[in-house]
């Protein structure tokens, strides 16, 4: 099971799967785009037995590029965790105070932000693509994780996992307006003559909304790696049958 963890201690556990050609589809995570949903079912259980926790556990949603997020009860446990249609719809972002539930984010070159709040046990995981980015997904969470349940911005430690490179991540002008149109983002993008494309950092821009919304600089950690360029890592930019990488936090 190749699995790059992040955080594994006595009160939190939070990492990533990485594409691994020796398991079952490399090791995709992801029901909605697979050739065998016993397969991805094996997967996630051999990501629990590494984890020590159970399939049941694990919480997801049916991800649709939006900025919509939902908080995360007892009641949620185990949705998405067998099957696609029990996952929570239209939602990009979960969090939660409960303990031992695994949140998840699926992302194949899309952003996965990973995150926990030092002082009062909020854990949560943001699926973060372009789209999601120009809609301001993080911004809006953190805004009302700030404002409506309390929290301290500079109480935050967020991780941005494996995504598309700067450098891979090539658009047409119509993406460039959006990203632009956000009116910070400026500095997190280049132009190439030679190609006629637009690059973008989708990294630094979901950190500059992190920032926005009061989470100190020192307190986000990017993941450098990019999804297109490692082995590890599933693009979906590179392979449109990709799978998913899965991103998680679980408070213990």
């Amino acid at each position: 099971m190749n699995t790059k963890m992040y955080i594994n201690n006595e009160n939190l556990l939070a990492g990533i799967t990485l594409k691994n050609p020796v398991e079952l589809e490399f090791n995709n995570m992801a029901l909605h785009v697979c050739e065998n949903e016993e397969d991805i079912l094996h997967n996630r259980m051999q990501l629990a037995n590494l984890l020590q926790c159970n399939i049941e556990d694990f919480v997801c949603a049916n991800q649709t590029h939006s900025a919509n997020f939902h908080k995360v009860t007892l009641y949620d446990k185990g949705r998405g965790a067998t099957k696609q249609t029990t996952a929570i719809p239209d939602t990009d972002a979960l969090y939660t105070y409960e303990p031992n539930i695994l949140l998840s984010t699926f992302t194949a070159d899309c952003v996965p932000v990973i995150f926990h709040h030092e002082d009062n046990g909020l854990v949560g995981v943001i699926h973060s693509g372009w789209q999601g980015t120009v809609k301001e997904i993080t911004l809006k969470l953190f805004n009302h994780l700030v404002q409506e349940e309390g929290c301290d911005p500079k109480g935050f430690q967020v991780i941005l996992g494996p995504a598309l490179s700067q450098e891979k991540f090539e658009v047409d002008e119509d993406v460039y307006l959006r990203f632009r149109d956000l009116g910070y983002a400026d500095e997190f993008m280049y132009y190439k003559e030679d190609t006629n494309k637009f690059h973008i950092d989708n990294q630094k821009t979901v950190m500059k909304q992190l920032e926005l919304a009061g989470v100190p600089a020192e307190n986000i950690t990017i993941d450098t790696t990019c999804t297109f360029i490692s082995d590890e890592g599933f693009s979906y930019r590179q392979d449109k049958k990709s799978g998913r990488h899965l991103g998680f936090i679980m408070k213990k």
